[in-house]
């Protein structure tokens, strides 16, 4: 839209079926998105309208949010999804607040998508070879790159933490300041998108693939979570005496009862499950402990005021909206019902059955339409939509024969 028309007040409207659009381009069939397939109204976040530093000439974003021409939120919005979780905290008195932890990889340009991804040609003239985890000195070789990203950051206001090398070939992590889900759903997405323009000028490519490389550890958006209470601003996970309230275990509980069926809607993707199905570091359960990385919910250590839960599944390549908003609604499910939690695990541990997790998209996503849960908490038709637009990618993705079934398999009498 040009600077004139935004000015102006012009309303832009998108057709409803857009939301739904899968990840190859189409769309599934017109009854999950209204049959005549109406307009929305895209209307725009006033706290979220950016010029876009990166950009040679002006250009400008605008996050908006998706609402029916008679301006109720759009149900197939994500973002209008989390909006309406934080509403039913705010109805209780409370407010969660949350954090995201982001990995990604830096590669050089990948040309032929039947070849694995490098790692880029750095200052000094060399490819990383897998040795700079946590080193000090590991993104040098990509100065300028990160020079920038910090830089850009900073015009768009995205206040972060810590920066680090993970510990995969070229991967690194950010950690976004905690605050309100909505602003760090923004902030998350705005992040990616910046990654990814400013890798381009740069001669590189970043990667949110949940697992890019074989036989290195994937790329998580681990989401941190606590709840305060609105009218004193506590957190309301510690009591006066600093030890873990009733309403703390309720969250896990609600949270353990939610994520096998909510893995489709944090683990969106084909790809996702190869994260998951290797267990170094990977939270394939449910299971929750006081700091071990094996569990799938980690209470990190902290003073009690500081007192969260860090649920580990959602992948790099999640929607950091539905994330967030499944995740928390989850926790709320929890504290409605006062749900007790399992208890807690130490150590090397075997995951239960009832707490293990599906380990394929096609296993997630036929738990997710079985799950009354999820219908009651995101609605019918957001849940119906989701599975057809997702079941529409996991079948084009069997329409092709990977390289390992022509290595491996064509030999075979």
């Amino acid at each position: 839209m040009t600077a004139e028309g935004f000015l102006e007040g012009r309303r832009l409207q998108l057709a409803r079926g857009v939301l739904l659009q899968c990840i190859m381009g189409g769309y599934p069939p017109a009854r999950f998105y209204g049959s005549d397939d109406g307009d929305l109204a895209l209307i725009a976040e006033p706290g979220q309208i950016h010029r876009l530093p990166w950009s040679d000439e002006p250009r400008a974003l605008a996050i908006c949010d998706a609402d029916e021409l008679t301006g109720e939120s759009s149900n197939l919005s994500t973002r209008g999804q989390l909006k309406a979780v934080i509403a039913r905290y705010a109805a209780r008195g409370l407010a969660p607040v949350v954090a995201t932890e982001l990995e990604f990889f830096v590669f050089a340009p990948n040309t032929d998508p039947t070849q694995p991804f490098r790692p880029p040609v750095g200052l000094d003239g060399r490819r990383e070879d897998g040795l700079s985890a946590f080193s000090v000195s590991s993104n040098n070789g990509l100065r300028p790159f990160f020079s920038e990203v910090y830089k850009c950051m900073a015009a768009l206001g995205l206040p972060r933490d810590t920066f680090m090398h993970e510990m995969g070939v070229s991967q690194f992590e950010i950690n976004l300041l905690h605050g309100d889900p909505l602003l760090l759903a923004d902030q998350t997405f705005l992040f990616k998108h910046l990654l990814k323009e400013v890798a381009l000028k740069h001669g590189l490519t970043v990667v949110c693939m949940a697992k890019p490389l074989a036989h290195t550890p994937g790329s998580s958006m681990h989401i941190h979570q606590s709840v305060v209470d609105i009218a004193t601003g506590k957190n309301v996970f510690s009591d006066n005496h600093g030890e873990p309230t009733a309403m703390f275990r309720h969250f896990i509980g609600g949270q353990q009862a939610g994520m096998a069926d909510f893995t489709a809607l944090f683990a969106p993707n084909v790809n996702s499950y190869q994260r998951l199905c290797h267990p170094y570091a990977s939270p394939n359960n449910a299971c929750w402990s006081h700091d071990n990385r094996a569990a799938g919910l980690r209470i990190p250590a902290s003073a009690p005021v500081a007192r969260r839960v860090e649920n580990r599944l959602p992948g790099a390549d999640a929607n950091p909206y539905l994330a967030i908003a499944a995740s928390l609604a989850a926790g709320l499910h929890g504290i409605e019902h006062e749900l007790e939690p399992s208890e807690a695990i130490q150590g090397e541990f075997e995951v239960p059955d009832n707490l293990s997790l599906p380990c394929t998209l096609h296993a997630a996503l036929e738990r997710l339409k079985r799950s009354q849960l999820a219908r009651e908490l995101f609605g019918q038709e957001f849940i119906e939509g989701y599975i057809a637009s997702k079941t529409m990618e996991l079948t084009s993705f069997f329409d092709e024969i990977t390289p390992w079934e022509r290595r491996v398999l064509a030999a075979q009498a």
